[in-house]
């Protein structure tokens, strides 16, 4: 993300109520303008891949929700121990079915030397990863060895593998309502019909990014108020974010992340009362060809796990 936009985030930050400076994104943090740390390399397996008889001595996953594009990608910070001075180590992402979805290898590890490995939520195919829980699983490249036994160094050592992961994040960041009248999408108005969903929260509530991307536009009309439109990563999808109270510190072409601040809960242009207008267009995308859709069944979806 370019660097002029920092203190921006800064005065956004320090901009929100108090009671909404409590709310999460889902539970993944959000700072302001933090570099995302890459996701690690997946390496290659060893030609003649050996290890010792290996336990996991300590195992902790941070954090334990995270988003698909988000500022902070799952990491696993691990410890072996083993019965000989390197050993080559497959680490795999598993879902709840136990399937593999992503596998990275790693040659010479030594024992009692902290070691890390982060996601970037790609599977081995380059897709984003589905929605759910998810478990790191550490084990000898060969076939043949046993995989570690859990030992713990000592009794306030962590060993935990597991988190949950998701492709979205809710965008209203306190306490809220759907608007079900009104405010519905294809509601009636004036020579037109309600293009999203409308949701009621207080003025100066935090409103963050539903979906990583690209910045397609940040600005001001009419009716529309202070707004800006996303191009999802990944996704033919485009999001856009109207009556913000204030101009999103967000630029036309910048990139940001899934659950990032964008703005807060305003009632600019035709708007009545404070609320989020927000809308989901598909391919191509927002006024370049493509159609709004109903989004209501997506927000309800990441209000339930958010």
């Amino acid at each position: 993300m370019a660097g002029n936009i920092g203190i921006a985030f800064v005065v956004l930050l320090l901009a929100f109520s108090a009671a909404a400076s409590a709310a999460t994104t889902g539970g993944a943090a959000t700072p302001g303008a933090s570099p995302t740390a890459k996701g690690s390399p997946t390496g290659t397996p060893a030609s003649a891949p050996s290890a010792g008889a290996l336990s996991l001595v300590a195992a902790e996953t941070t954090p334990h929700k995270s988003f698909y594009f988000g500022y902070r990608y799952p990491k696993l910070a691990f410890t072996i121990g083993s019965t000989q001075p390197e050993n080559d180590l497959q680490i795999e992402v598993v879902n709840a079915a136990g399937e593999v979805v992503k596998t990275f290898y790693r040659e010479n590890v030594a024992p009692n030397v902290p070691g890390k490995v982060r996601w970037d939520g790609t599977t081995n195919e380059g897709r984003p990863a589905r929605n759910g829980r998810y478990s790191f699983r550490i084990s000898p490249q060969s076939p043949t060895a046993a995989a570690p036994a859990a030992r713990k160094a000592t009794a306030s050592t962590t060993l935990n593998l597991g988190f949950a992961f998701y492709g979205y994040a809710f965008p209203v960041l306190g306490p809220h309502e759907f608007n079900l009248g009104s405010g519905r999408f294809g509601a009636p108005r004036s020579g037109h019909t309600h293009q999203g969903q409308d949701v009621t929260a207080a003025c100066g509530t935090p409103l963050a990014a539903a979906r990583g991307g690209t910045v397609q536009y940040a600005g001001y009309e009419g009716n529309a108020g202070n707004y800006l439109v996303i191009d999802g990563r990944g996704t033919p999808v485009d999001f856009m974010y109207a009556h913000l109270a204030e101009p999103s510190p967000l630029h036309t072409g910048e990139t940001v992340r899934t659950g990032q601040p964008i703005g807060i809960v305003g009632e600019t242009g035709d708007a009545v009362g404070c609320h989020l207008h927000f809308e989901m267009w598909g391919a191509p995308g927002w006024y370049e060809g493509g159609s709004p859709f109903d989004p209501l069944p997506y927000l309800e979806k990441w209000d339930a796990y958010s």
